[in-house]
């Protein structure tokens, strides 16, 4: 038996084992232990030794100047810290190779003497420690308040007692600031990817579970505070908002990070710094693609190590339950500043949510199925939008293109002005994207469905789901998690640059599995989502010109949601809306070289209309994650 599985036969595991058996079942606890046992294509530990700077880069950015300096606050809350924790979280804050920052600290346990006498070693150490004593213990809120009052940067930077942050981590916050042209005073938040980290069996510390982050990203920090740590906010911003809500006590770090974003965006969400002025002066426009225009920073590496132990929350997400109630009563305040009507449920998965959002009227829809030939997988994608639909004001139009069985021109025959289904014809060769061009034209809904014939809908009322979605004036398209007849993932939404163009993420995907960081089973914005089903508000998509037919059949759905995302709607994908996907029945041999050259020119087109945001890189997908993979492996 090998030491790491012994290792986990400690009791300490044992009990959390049962823990997550209670909390789960049966079922669903054994497809998270398969899931979690699955090995990591690339192990976390050494990728983090080989991308992490060397002695030698780190002393090179100790004596980089930035010129104008920015000055970062270290905010503290202590209560009963154990020493080697204290020391650990202290020495990396002081030891960072960005010199001009001060580590704040309040103490909310003066009581412990030794504690109090090891701070005051640090305070007398370094001019940079600057150290509060508390009457009593206020709780993490009022303490971090406390700390907070007292800091003098221009940026307030939050830390646990007891995590620690990677040497660099103050530096590449003031290099990114930097190359914004100084102190970009339209930069009011910055967050980075963190990752934990325990004592080894060793004494040492070992590194594990990296969460890498998109940049801003609406819809998932309503599902789940993925901005967590480490958090720096901009020392007006904290004093505007009134710093940490006590009432919130558990979530107190994702209702602040909630009332934060209301107060950098206020209600305008739909072109949220998007097409501004680069703010490095060089007077060019800017794709919205580059998070740097944007008000909320991203940086991404794992620059915050959340420390394990068997009384942390990272470790023990059942020790503190009431926290996660207080993360749904966060995001409903949020959604009634925005003046949105929505229920915020908890999901079974610790600290993540689904938000229904009401839905105050009934547009029309109309639902656009190109078709040629292929009655049987027509009519059972018919059956299934029948079955699955108690929305009551649609069309589906199906676009008849070159079919000449007289068993299709048959059925066309018996479903024409039939259960909502009108069948129009368009002449000449396939062409996925003029085929829903002339279907949209034709359509009466302010709300158009563009949807393969090879679709069979899974979910009851997908409809009216899609519709409350798309309906938020910031969203252009909404897209579903599709699976393969043998129910692994065929797409959870797309991200640029995979496969060299653009790639559906979690392909192959056990579909009971939740993917990396649970992605695949919770909302969120992405660059695109698949036209195989896709609801598009149809103001928006008149005014990003429709699909670009010169993308007759690839990459014509990636290049709608870039051309929506240019107009600063967001692309969401919603998992709850789920269908099979038989993929392309209808589309037959691939191999010619008729098709070769069209996909050849189709991939040229993408590269060059949209070359920024692949010199970018998707901002939905970090970019330590490699582009040859679809599951968020690591890059190697």
């Amino acid at each position: 038996m090998s030491r790491s599985l012994l290792q986990k036969l400690r009791p300490y595991y044992i009990r959390k084992a049962l823990r997550y058996l209670r909390h789960y079942g049966v079922k669903d606890f054994a497809v998270r232990v398969r899931e979690r046992l699955t090995p990591d294509d690339v192990p976390y530990g050494p990728w983090l030794e080989e991308h992490s700077p060397d002695a030698d880069a780190l002393a090179a950015q100790r004596m980089e100047d930035f010129g104008g300096t920015v000055r970062f606050s270290v905010c503290v809350p202590v209560w009963n810290t154990p020493e080697i924790y204290f020391r650990e979280m202290a020495d990396s804050v002081l030891s960072q190779t960005y010199p001009h920052l001060e580590l704040v600290i309040a103490n909310a346990s003066p009581e412990n003497k030794e504690l109090s006498s090891l701070l005051k070693v640090y305070e007398a150490r370094d001019s940079r420690v600057k150290l509060l004593s508390l009457d009593k213990n206020g709780g993490i809120a009022l303490n971090t308040n406390a700390a907070a009052a007292a800091c003098t940067g221009d940026f307030i930077c939050f830390l646990d007692h007891d995590d620690m942050l990677a040497p660099n981590a103050l530096y590449e916050a003031a290099k990114a600031l930097h190359a914004l042209g100084g102190d970009s005073g339209s930069v009011q938040m910055i967050y980075t990817d963190e990752d934990k980290m325990r004592f080894d069996s060793h004494g040492g510390r070992e590194y594990f579970q990296p969460h890498f982050k998109p940049d801003f990203n609406l819809d998932l920090l309503r599902s789940n505070n993925y901005i967590c740590h480490f958090l720096m906010v901009r020392r007006s911003l904290f004093l505007e908002t009134g710093g940490i809500d006590a009432s919130f006590e558990g979530a107190q770090d994702y209702e602040f990070v909630l009332r934060c974003v209301d107060r950098i965006f206020g209600k305008d969400l739909r072109k949220p710094g998007f097409h501004e002025e680069n703010p490095a002066g060089r007077g060019e426009k800017t794709c919205s693609c580059q998070a740097p225009v944007f008000p909320v920073l991203h940086i991404p590496g794992a620059l915050y190590h959340w420390r394990v132990h068997d009384l942390s929350t990272a470790d023990n997400p059942d020790s503190k339950q009431y926290a996660y109630e207080a993360g749904r009563r966060a995001i409903g305040e949020h959604l009634e500043r925005q003046d949105l009507r929505a229920e915020v449920t908890q999901r079974k998965d610790h600290g993540f949510y689904r938000v229904r959002y009401s839905l105050e009227e009934e547009p029309f829809v109309s639902i656009l199925i190109p078709n040629c030939e292929q009655k049987e997988t027509l009519a059972r994608c018919l059956n299934a939008i029948r079955e699955k639909t108690s929305y009551p004001r649609y069309e589906v139009l199906v676009v008849e293109n070159n079919s000449r069985s007289r068993e299709i021109l048959d059925y066309y025959r018996s479903i024409q002005g039939k259960d909502h289904v009108r069948v129009i014809r368009r002449k000449g060769p396939f062409n996925f994207a003029a085929l829903n061009n002339y279907a949209a034209a034709k359509a009466r809904g302010q709300f158009l469905v563009f949807m393969n014939n090879d679709i069979e809908l899974l979910t009851e009322n997908w409809l009216k789901e899609m519709l409350s979605v798309a309906s938020r004036t910031e969203v252009g398209a909404v897209g579903a998690r599709l699976f393969y007849p043998d129910g692994k993932i065929q797409s959870a939404g797309i991200a640029l640059g995979i496969g060299g163009i653009a790639g559906s993420l979690f392909t192959g995907m056990n579909g009971s599995f939740g993917g990396y960081m649970h992605r695949a089973e919770t909302m969120q914005d992405l660059s695109a989502v698949t036209g195989a089903l896709m609801m598009v508000r149809r103001d928006a998509f008149d005014e990003a010109g429709g699909f670009t037919e010169e993308l007759a059949v690839a990459f014509n759905d990636v290049d709608l949601c870039l051309k929506l995302r240019e107009r600063g709607l967001l692309i969401v994908y919603d998992p709850f809306v789920r269908a099979v996907h038989h993929e392309s029945v209808s589309r037959g041999d691939e191999y010619t070289e008729e098709k070769a050259s069209r996909y050849r020119e189709e991939v040229r087109y993408m590269k060059e209309h949209w070359k920024a945001y692949y010199d970018c890189g998707d901002p939905f997908y970090n970019p330590n994650f490699s582009l040859a993979r679809w599951d968020y492996t690591l890059k190697n």
